[in-house]
């Protein structure tokens, strides 16, 4: 299928978004959604894994929306491949219907900043990709928490990251990050400041050596401070 590489750039403040899905329909509609968002751009669409790791170097979009299933090259393969680029490489934000989709907790393994389910009400989605655009992780407690507690309790599930020097106040945090708490919802639950509950997850990002919060949430259940979502 032929991709969509618009021949405009837009301006230094838009996020450049490439869409990629082996759906024409699907491309379409997150195409004329974004088009009519003031802050967003499509950079280009793939139908796609390879044309999406293609296209992401050439174009250098700031996210890209990636679907899992598709026919060549996955979204997994994708992903990891699309992270592990050198430089700095766009945000991943992976896009999968939750009932059936057994990748999710994989392509957050490889480098995804987060993921949506489709049937989500489309301003979610673009705040979804702003949110990932300005570097943090898209927690969605209804979904990933559910997901991530499936995949990490796996006995295939890789080795934990080395805890040494967390303090109790951060394990503490942990868990809470682990449970799909905002750093809001976090400084309540703790009496402390929000700024106080952000510094400790700055500390662990450092300490643990997670790219994001998204990594943060897989260290929680890997650890086992989250054994099961909540009801």
């Amino acid at each position: 299928m032929p991709s969509y590489d618009p021949s405009g750039t837009g301006g230094d403040r838009l996020t450049r978004v490439l869409l990629t899905d082996d759906q024409p329909l699907v491309r379409h509609g997150l195409r004329v959604l974004i088009a009519d968002h003031p802050r967003l751009e499509v950079a280009g669409e793939a139908a796609n894994g390879e044309e999406a790791v293609r296209l992401a170097e050439r174009l250098a979009p700031d996210v890209v929306m990636m679907d899992v299933r598709m026919p060549g090259m996955d979204g997994l393969e994708a992903t990891r491949r699309i992270t592990a680029s050198p430089g700095t490489p766009p945000k991943v934000l992976v896009l999968t219907t939750f009932d059936d989709d057994e990748y999710v907790y994989g392509a957050l393994r490889a480098g995804a900043s987060g993921f949506l389910v489709k049937d989500m009400d489309m301003d979610q989605i673009l705040a979804a990709v702003e949110t990932v655009a300005a570097g943090d992780a898209l927690i969605a407690p209804s979904v990933t928490r559910r997901l991530i507690a499936e995949f990490a309790a796996r006995p295939a599930a890789p080795p934990p990251r080395p805890t040494e020097g967390i303090t109790a106040r951060e394990r503490e945090v942990l868990t809470l990050v682990g449970r799909g708490l905002s750093n809001a919802e976090i400084a309540t639950r703790l009496h402390i400041s929000v700024a106080t509950a952000k510094a400790h997850v700055s500390r662990l990002l450092t300490k643990l050596d997670a790219r994001d919060r998204v990594q943060l949430v897989i260290t929680a259940y890997e650890l086992r401070l989250v054994t099961a979502p909540p009801a």
